[in-house]
């Protein structure tokens, strides 16, 4: 029962009892409700002050904004983007409509929220050195991932390197075995390609990340590798994530029928996932807005729409500060849990 429902129960009670035709005692118990209760309407007022009774929320959004929003996060352009990195396109666009928490309370209010497979965690001993990278191809992050083919048992080997920094990949080749002649060739193409080489590169411990060619190629040019701890993919959660990117992107074949097909389609993926995928690590910027260091203006303009939002609306933040991006400088790779900040 609302507040204007119980208005009307006293205004009737009073009407009847001022003009003295029926006794307020009777009246109640004709409607069911105990005189104690028209008593206590009376002295406090109609409104519902117990606990988890409905109440107006200011910041609450009405629900032809919810609708809205869920309309919009369904849309052609982002119905393949999580609520995080739909935020984030909507600010670059100058728009605000609410915050990434409300979008994923909105989606799962409708039902539209799955998770799309198992996790599994992996043995934590010791973790590998701490690399740090203040700037492009100074830590280098390599690793070979499978790819099906419509042969049972047979499967393509994508080589991927991706840097430290800006999470770009910086090189990639894909071939038809795993050999560390292959991955001295895709390291001597990359280097040749940035015109330099990395300090350091972290790969997993795979036979072809230590194969005798590789090594002799980071010992000619002075680069110190660095290995993963055995069945531990934790200690290279980059590039395992880039590859659940990939084979999880909406697209993704369920099989190749040749190396060149791969390639072609690798390739096409390469350049969306560098130049057009925003990047949760990187705070849903591409890894090439941050290599040219874009990055910058983008935060400088986000900040600025959620200040101007909370001018306009300043109920939905109440006396919380807005959301701030902030320019990393460092970016570490396996950081050392025992230095104390």
């Amino acid at each position: 029962m609302n507040a204007e429902d119980k208005q009307d129960i006293l205004d009737f009670i009073d009407f009847y009892v001022v003009l003295g035709i029926v006794h307020q005692k009777t009246l109640c118990k004709y409607l069911g409700i105990s005189v104690r209760t028209i008593q206590r309407w009376r002295k406090n007022g109609t409104a519902d002050k117990r606990k988890g009774s409905e109440r107006k929320i200011p910041r609450k959004l009405a629900p032809e904004e919810r609708r809205r929003i869920y309309q919009e996060l369904c849309s052609p352009e982002y119905k393949d983007l999580n609520p995080n990195e739909i935020y984030n396109s909507l600010l670059d666009k100058g728009i605000y409509l609410a915050s990434s928490r409300t979008f994923y309370r909105i989606l799962k209010e409708f039902n539209a929220i799955y998770h799309r497979t198992e996790e599994r965690k992996g043995n934590s001993k010791n973790k590998p050195d701490e690399l740090k990278a203040t700037a492009p191809n100074q830590v280098w992050m390599w690793d070979i991932t499978w790819l099906k083919t419509d042969v049972r048992g047979i499967y393509y080997y994508a080589y991927v390197i991706e840097d430290l920094y800006d999470r770009s990949i910086v090189g990639w080749m894909i071939f038809d075995s795993e050999s560390d002649v292959h991955a001295a060739e895709l390291f001597e193409a990359s280097c040749r390609k940035e015109k330099c080489h990395p300090d350091f590169v972290h790969s997993d411990n795979g036979e072809p990340m230590k194969g005798i060619t590789l090594c002799a190629f980071y010992y000619q040019l002075g680069i110190i590798p660095s290995f993963s701890r055995p069945r531990v993919s934790d200690d290279n959660p980059y590039i395992e994530s880039f590859f659940k990117t990939t084979k999880y992107q909406a697209g993704y074949p369920k099989c190749f029928h040749s190396l060149k097909e791969s390639r072609e389609w690798f390739s096409n993926f390469i350049h969306w996932y560098n130049y057009e995928h925003r990047h949760s690590g990187l705070q849903y910027v591409t890894p090439m807005e941050k290599r040219k260091g874009k990055h910058i203006a983008i935060f400088e303009n986000r900040n600025s729409v959620l200040e101007n939002a909370k001018l306009n609306h300043p109920e939905r933040w109440g006396a919380r500060n807005t959301k701030r991006y902030e320019v990393r400088k460092v970016e570490v790779l396996n950081p050392d849990e025992r230095k104390i900040a």
